[in-house]
């Protein structure tokens, strides 16, 4: 069983902060890496971090380093996402996914996803 599971999404006001969640379980724990991606409607879904387990590495798409921030706790086996100075474009459903590829930096290696939750950015 591969499950991923998403929280923390909610609604917040511009230049304020979310954490967002995402816990492994079932064969999603023994991954080589998390990653987070988001999509806005009517926009393509889009990288936004990525984190192995071993070692946490990390590696972040350009538009997203110096206000995100990933990290993960392995004995809870969950990944975290730290979203700060939000601003209305940050509107969207964020995703986590698991790879067990060595390319965790390489969108297309996500093959395994959670359901989402939403943020809403307001201004």
């Amino acid at each position: 069983q591969v499950q991923l599971v998403e929280s923390g999404g909610g609604l917040v006001q511009a230049g304020g902060s979310l954490r967002l969640s995402c816990a492994a379980s079932g064969r999603a724990s023994s991954s080589f890496a998390v990653g987070w991606f988001r999509q806005a409607p009517g926009k393509v879904r889009e990288f936004v971090s990525a984190i192995t387990w071993s070692g946490g590495s990390k590696y972040y798409a350009d538009s997203m380093r110096g206000r995100f921030t990933i990290s993960r706790d392995n004995a809870k086996k969950s990944v975290y996402l730290q979203m700060n100075n939000l601003n209305p474009d940050d509107t969207a459903v964020y995703y986590c996914a698991a790879t067990w590829r060595s390319t965790y930096y390489l969108p297309p290696s996500y093959d395994y996803w959670g359901l989402g939750t939403q943020v809403t950015v307001s201004s």
